[in-house]
């Protein structure tokens, strides 16, 4: 292997090590998609879970207008992966 080899390879290398560190940055909120993708469901359900109150999330202003979207808190994230989900509100 010569040199040009090694400094290429080293490139890919550094390339996708900035690709997995972006993609395990804490995050302060998470989206539903984002937590869906994270927890292996659908995006319709965690937006259950937020409604039913099932993960404690908030209701944050998206884009123009008067429209909201959940956002979890890491802090939730790690809670919900350790414990689960929890109990239905009466």
């Amino acid at each position: 292997m010569n040199l040009q080899e090694i400094v290429e390879r080293l490139g890919r290398i550094e390339s996708a090590l900035d690709q997995l560190v972006a993609q395990r940055t804490i995050k302060e909120y998470y989206s539903t998609s984002e937590v869906a993708r994270i927890v292996k469901r659908s995006e319709f359900t965690v937006r259950e879970w937020c409604r039913l109150g099932r993960i404690a999330a908030d209701k944050r202003p998206c884009g123009r207008g008067r429209s909201q979207e959940w956002m979890i808190p890491h802090d939730e994230l790690l809670r919900f992966q350790c414990e689960g989900l929890l109990p239905f509100e009466n």
